[in-house]
């Protein structure tokens, strides 16, 4: 057996969605500046960056995993592991359906956020959504400065009994927020990355940032949020009830 364990960033945007930095910033910064050694491209609603970022993978020491972050009805849902555009404004069962479809992991990013499939008041709820949504992992924990309390709930909820994964990531919408939040998996692919998910045996930690971060954020505000309009009027909904 294996007895190698690595980190993985499984939750960042590019400039494809409402991120600030193009792929190939992305790429170079995670092999140049954190002990990475896999991150996912998670755009809103569009795979076109992961798989750019796929396309560039010899060039970097560092693989990649296409995935998405989807708007449902009811909160974002990301699929990894997957080959299409997975569409947005489907239900979360249908949208876990169709990553299914791809062979991919559905992980509920953020859970008890304002975007999450759970809200910020949805621990109630989270038992009978075990048996009702079989997605395959939570992210445990989201770098994102604002997410303290979200993250806090998604710890409490976690047993590692429930039959899902932890992850964790960044979420990260400029270069130095890349790693902040990770998983750690056995092995050094990702590959065996996916292998750990399936086998429920990743965990999510965290890295340093603090403060510095946050007012990274808080001054790039104004530019992520352009990028977001731009993204959701580019990316709207195919499918909508």
């Amino acid at each position: 057996m294996i007895d190698t364990w690595s980190k993985a960033d499984l939750h960042i945007h590019s400039a494809h969605s409402d991120g600030l930095a193009a792929i190939p910033e992305i790429m170079r910064h995670a092999q140049d500046n954190t002990d990475l050694s896999v991150i996912a491209i998670t755009d809103h609603n569009t795979i076109e960056g992961a798989l750019l970022a796929k396309s560039l993978e010899d060039d970097f020491d560092i693989e990649v995993v296409v995935g998405e972050e989807v708007s449902t009805r009811s909160g974002h849902v990301i699929g990894l592991f997957i080959d299409e555009h997975i569409p947005a404004g489907m239900s979360v069962a249908e949208t876990i359906a169709a990553i299914d479809a791809q062979g991919g992991v559905a992980m509920i990013p953020h859970p008890f956020s304002q975007q999450g499939v759970f809200g910020p008041f949805g621990v109630k709820g989270f038992g009978a959504a075990l048996n009702e949504l079989a997605f395959h992992a939570l992210e445990v924990y989201n770098s994102m400065p604002f997410l303290v309390y979200a993250n806090r709930v998604a710890a409490s909820v976690f047993t590692g009994g429930q039959g899902i994964a932890a992850t964790g990531g960044s979420d990260a919408h400029v270069l130095q927020g890349i790693g902040k939040g990770y998983t750690v998996f056995r092995g050094t692919t990702a590959a065996d990355l996916r292998a750990s998910i399936d086998a429920l045996e990743t965990r999510a930690e965290t890295g340093r940032g603090g403060l510095g971060i946050a007012l990274r954020y808080a001054f790039q505000f104004p530019r992520i949020q352009r990028q977001r309009e731009w993204n959701r009027d580019r990316c709207k909904p195919e499918r909508v009830r």
